[in-house]
């Protein structure tokens, strides 16, 4: 399962990341693979993985942001039971080794604060195992070069990517794929 997505990530390192319904929109006309949602709830949620399920897009569900969920295990069966999700993105252990359990694409996304949180990347993807580790902000580019040669697992740098350069050092830096909000650079 994990070797599919590592495909996918690295033959379109650009991630469309979606947080409403307009952005959703313009990425089905970028060449982006995967789709990153960042916003729905509970009651659409199902419709919005639909949508880009029918434009022949992997589906990330971003847990930590789809409101309704708590943050727990049964979140995940209810994005693989009640949607045609690929997948999720989540800061939560527990979540992602629910996703992993079910047989989900999961991304472990990481906020890198200090080096005590450069730590914790090592520890928990230790033991959670994600298909892609996500990194924030993605424009760290010394961190970037740390933490891939410190894994086996693909590395996507998102957060406050601005422009083609952060994308151009982002991946020389070692990430797999960014991920990004910045329509513009959807198309690059």
């Amino acid at each position: 399962m994990g070797n599919r997505f590592r495909e996918i990530v690295e033959d379109c390192p650009v991630i469309a990341t979606v947080k409403d319904e307009q952005s959703m929109v313009k990425s089905f006309e970028s060449d982006s693979q995967i789709i990153f949602i960042l916003f729905g709830d509970i009651c659409n949620i199902t419709s919005i993985v639909d949508r880009v399920k029918a434009q022949g897009r992997t589906a990330m569900v971003h847990l930590d942001l789809v409101s309704g969920f708590d943050g727990r295990e049964i979140a995940v069966d209810y994005i693989k039971n009640m949607t045609k999700a690929d997948g999720i993105i989540s800061t939560k252990t527990s979540q992602i080794n629910r996703a992993k359990e079910l047989g989900l694409y999961a991304v472990h996304r990481f906020f890198v604060l200090d080096s005590r949180s450069l730590e914790n990347i090592r520890k928990q993807s230790a033991v959670t195992k994600p298909d892609c580790i996500e990194i924030l902000p993605g424009i760290m580019t010394k961190i970037i070069t740390r933490v891939t040669k410190a894994q086996r697992i693909p590395v996507i740098a998102g957060g406050m990517i601005d422009d083609k350069e952060d994308v151009m050092l982002a991946l020389k830096a070692g990430a797999t794929a960014i991920s990004t909000t910045k329509q513009e650079l959807w198309f690059i």
